[in-house]
């Protein structure tokens, strides 16, 4: 009877996943820690802050502005759950997912000029700064 070289394989990368596995007590707790990947740039006038959520709806995002600190959280949970499996699955990875990530902002931002937009997976929100204005001309007496 010889040995299927193929289960040895998925037994290992089963091992490997469950490094990764905030269920199966990894040690990185899921994807980036369960934190958001985000950028955050200084466009002159404004931040704009750019956060990856990949697999989720836009339903399931909060956006949240308290005084300097951003907070983007996401929460996904699969439709389907063990009850209505009825055993149609060989496999399931896909369950719920909840990320989190608190920005500090370098300043002050106008919290009434925010906007925030989801594309593809892409979020970016958009934070006016305080009291920016192009200065103008001192006239030379």
């Amino acid at each position: 009877m010889s040995r299927n070289p193929f289960d040895e394989i998925e037994r290992m990368f089963d091992r490997m996943s469950s490094q990764f596995d905030p269920t199966e007590g990894g040690a990185l707790g899921g994807p980036l820690g369960g934190s958001v990947a985000v950028d955050v740039e200084d466009a002159g006038d404004e931040y704009v802050v750019t956060a990856d959520l990949p697999g989720y709806d836009r339903e399931d995002i909060d956006v949240q502005l308290a005084g300097e600190r951003l907070t983007v959280s996401a929460d996904h949970t699969d439709a389907t759950t063990a009850e209505e499996d009825d055993g149609r699955y060989v496999r399931k990875e896909r369950r719920q997912q909840s990320v989190s990530r608190t920005i500090r902002l370098p300043e002050a931002v106008d919290e009434s000029g925010t906007e925030a937009e989801y594309n593809n997976g892409v979020l970016t929100v958009t934070l006016p700064k305080v009291g920016v204005d192009d200065g103008h001309d001192i006239p030379i007496n």
